[in-house]
């Protein structure tokens, strides 16, 4: 029996942000019990490092996570960042798609996704609200407030149960969220591995961390610099398409066009607008209101074709070579470390890009495998690990390419270094929602690349020069177990007295050019 339409679209429904995602958490990252935890971990952190880098204060947070049963467990997140005002708590935590991050900046997350997405997750598995303590500056006051909440699924915002005022001594948030269905692992995927890898891209926070057997675990700090804030950046013109260009359009305030593309892109004076006009035959002047989607194509097109400079790059703050190496020294110990951090360069054209490297050997470098040290491979994007889809990642392919065995390396899977590359940029191309691997850009492949033979470079030369050390050790051992033996011999067949032997034996072993062969190799 045929339907007509109306009755066909009689079950037409229209899909808040947060009905979506509680049919779809996969796409927040939320598949499996050890990766929804991590993901968790991962949103929290970086929601409360970016807060306190924004306000100008040192990170510090304390999670404790208790097991109530299996698979069940009540964890507390605390922050020491300038808190949330009282009107914006159900704001962040309840609603999807809201917050400060919408702008063409560097940033550790940009969806406005993150906590909310963690208060759904805690609500969909156990049905228990989410409470937050927040403590802020109101003038020159310090107020603080005590809320319990759910979030309104159908309508997209919080739902307060309690709220009542508290006395707090500092500013900062603490949090408190039951979540079932999820699992806490010691694994390379696990929940402890992000906060060491967070340390590591992070030297300047400082996290305290109570896993469910009671064991604390105090990642210190190795840096007091807190990193400078980056800037908002223009989108370069070869970075456009048409839509962006009729959606810039539509919702601008000013009256010609000409205005709009020289306030809206980078790079772009009044001597490439006016060649924009002659090579188009475009009157710039006209609104921007009546720009048609073929006009826009076309100078989409010529932009392609024209020679602007470089995207600035300004607005990119790299942790730093120097940064790397606090933080891998921290945290790994290791008994050589190398970094780098390469000269910008952009991707598709117009989206500028840093990539930077570090390798550590020895010491806790390397993952333990059974009884074997093999080689631990540390992915970020501007400064957030990437523990995740490590077979899909750009960073990953890039690695794997290098001829390792030129570097002295013969088997990289069984040596025991740390490999770390991060990517700075705007717009990290990642290759899904849940932000865990980069597009194989071939600019972004060729500068992983390239830092990471730079590095391999270093520590090819230790190695070169601990096995000479080590040969010269041998050596020298073996002349001081014999010469003496010699003398003493040669000495009672001779009737004599056995000579001053140290100075002969010292030159002859090469002890002080050893010393200091062995000093230079372990200070580069």
């Amino acid at each position: 029996m045929e339907r007509e339409a109306s009755e066909l679209f009689e079950e037409f429904k229209e899909l808040t942000a947060s009905e979506f995602f509680r049919r779809n958490k996969q796409m927040l990252g939320f598949s499996g019990k050890i990766r929804s935890l991590t993901m968790v971990f991962h949103e929290l952190i970086t929601n409360s490092l970016d807060a306190a880098e924004e306000a100008g204060i040192q990170p510090e947070i304390k999670i404790d996570l208790k097991r109530v049963s299996k698979d069940h467990y009540i964890l507390k997140h605390k922050d020491n960042g300038p808190g949330i005002p009282e009107n914006f708590i159900t704001k962040v935590y309840c609603t999807m798609f809201a917050g400060s991050k919408f702008r063409n900046i560097q940033s550790r997350g940009q969806q406005g996704l993150g906590c909310s997405g963690c208060v759904l997750l805690s609500q969909m598995t156990t049905g228990q609200p989410a409470k937050v303590v927040s403590g802020y500056k109101n003038g020159d006051k310090l107020k603080g407030v005590g809320m319990t909440f759910k979030m309104d699924v159908k309508k997209n915002q919080g739902l307060i149960l309690k709220k009542k005022d508290v006395e707090v001594d500092s500013t900062g948030v603490a949090l408190e969220l039951q979540f079932k269905d999820v699992s806490y692992s010691l694994s390379e995927q696990g929940a402890y591995e992000y906060i060491r890898r967070t340390v590591i891209g992070n030297p300047h926070a400082r996290i305290i961390f109570r896993d469910p057997t009671g064991h604390q675990y105090i990642f210190e700090r190795a840096t007091d610099e807190i990193p400078p804030l980056p800037k908002e950046v223009l989108p370069h013109p070869r970075g456009v398409t048409a839509d962006d260009l009729i959606f810039m359009a539509k919702h601008t305030d000013k009256r010609r066009f000409r205005s709009l593309l020289g306030s809206s892109l980078s790079r772009m004076s009044n001597k490439r607008l006016n060649e924009i006009e002659e090579a188009t035959g475009i009157d710039l002047n006209k609104r921007p209101k009546d720009m048609k989607w073929e006009e826009a194509e076309q100078i989409v097109n010529l932009f392609k074709e024209m020679d602007f400079m470089a995207p600035p790059t300004s607005g990119l703050i790299p942790i730093g070579k120097e940064q790397i190496e606090k933080g891998m020294k921290e945290i790994l110990n290791p008994e050589f470390v190398a970094t780098t951090t390469r000269k910008p360069k952009t991707y598709r054209g117009g989206v500028a890009f840093i990539i930077e490297a570090g390798i550590a050997y020895g010491g806790d470098s390397g993952r333990l495998v059974g009884d074997q040290k093999r080689a631990e491979i540390m992915r970020f994007a501007n400064r957030v690990p990437l523990t995740f889809d490590q077979g899909s990642c750009a960073i990953t392919d890039a690695l794997k390419s290098i001829d390792w065995k030129r570097y002295g390396i013969k088997d990289l899977e069984n040596t025991p270094v740390t490999v770390f590359v991060n990517i700075v940029s705007t717009n990290v191309p990642y290759l899904s929602t849940g932000k865990q691997s980069v597009a194989p850009e071939p600019e972004i492949l060729h500068e992983v690349r390239q830092a990471t033979m730079k590095i391999a470079r270093s520590l090819q030369k230790y190695i070169k020069a601990k096995k000479a050390a080590k040969e010269e050790a041998m050596r020298s051992k073996v002349f001081e177990s014999y010469v003496p033996v010699v003398l003493k011999e040669a000495a009672l067949i001779s009737g004599r007295n056995v000579p001053e032997y140290d100075e002969v034996l010292a030159k002859v072993t090469r002890r002080e050019k050893f010393s200091k062969f062995t000093s230079e190799v372990q200070n580069e």
